[in-house]
């Protein structure tokens, strides 16, 4: 992997996870225009990863912070509720990473159709909870942040879009828009932090077997684009879900969904 490879796919990477157009999906299509797969996309996407989730912690410290401050008064508060649901939304995602992961890493690596159809899928949530007019709830419950992490659970199919998936869940539910887009952010960051230590174990256990290898020049570089194009991609999404511009984001997705299909149809 080149440098410039490893920026494109970084700055790709930093932008799709929380832009509602699935990261999972865009790493996939670039990985593959780069012929790009093995420990090498294994390797690089850890890293990735842990860079889009330190750039969580940037723009949202303030949010986290109030959290932790809750939770240390050792109280039932709101900042203790508020943990409270991001564990119980991240219960799903932990029964698919546990009894379903060789079963996800099988179709991630079926191909490019998936991904297209998955992204007509992205595209059809996105574009329903632009047009349902739920009542509006002031606080996401127990049982909503549960719903919505079945969302985030099944977002782990490459195209996808675990931040669309949620996001639309939660405005299908009803809950404000103002509360969603921090909620579905910082609901990710133990189960990718999770998957990074546990890829981070395969990696070095297959390490004296496997001869491939991802230089530190791309590795530093992707991570530079992963970062800074997350605190972007952040601030500009927690922005577009209260102005509800989704509905764009969902054609986007349905343009390039089928362009996909028809690829790997006709390819």
């Amino acid at each position: 992997m080149s440098w410039f490879e490893a920026l494109v796919l970084g700055i790709l990477q930093g932008l799709t996870e929380y832009l509602p157009v699935s990261s999972s999906g865009h790493l996939t299509i670039g990985s593959a225009l780069f012929g790009i797969e093995g420990e090498d996309n294994l390797t690089f996407t850890i890293v990735v990863h842990v860079a889009t989730v330190l750039s969580t912690l940037v723009i949202l410290w303030k949010e986290i912070d109030w959290i932790f401050r809750g939770l240390f008064k050792f109280q039932m508060n709101a900042e203790t509720k508020y943990m409270i649901n991001i564990l119980v939304s991240m219960i799903p995602i932990g029964i698919v990473g546990v009894f379903f992961k060789d079963t996800v890493e099988e179709i991630f690596s079926s191909g490019l159709l998936i991904v297209g159809i998955m992204l007509l899928v992205t595209a059809a949530l996105l574009t329903f909870s632009y047009y349902a007019k739920p009542r509006i709830k002031e606080n996401i419950s127990l049982k909503d942040a549960f719903i919505i992490g079945i969302a985030q659970a099944c977002a782990v199919m490459p195209g996808l879009s675990r931040s669309g998936t949620t996001i639309a869940t939660g405005l299908m539910l009803g809950d404000k828009k103002e509360k969603l887009a921090q909620f579905s952010f910082l609901m990710v960051i133990p189960p990718i932090l999770g998957e990074a230590l546990l890829d981070g174990m395969k990696i070095i256990e297959g390490a004296s077997e496997s001869g491939a290898e991802v230089s530190l020049t791309a590795l530093i570089v992707g991570f530079l684009g992963a970062f800074i194009s997350g605190c972007i991609a952040c601030k500009w999404m927690i922005n577009i879900v209260k102005k509800g511009k989704l509905v764009y984001f969902g054609i986007y997705c349905a343009i390039v969904g089928v362009a996909i299909i028809i690829y790997s149809l006709i390819g």
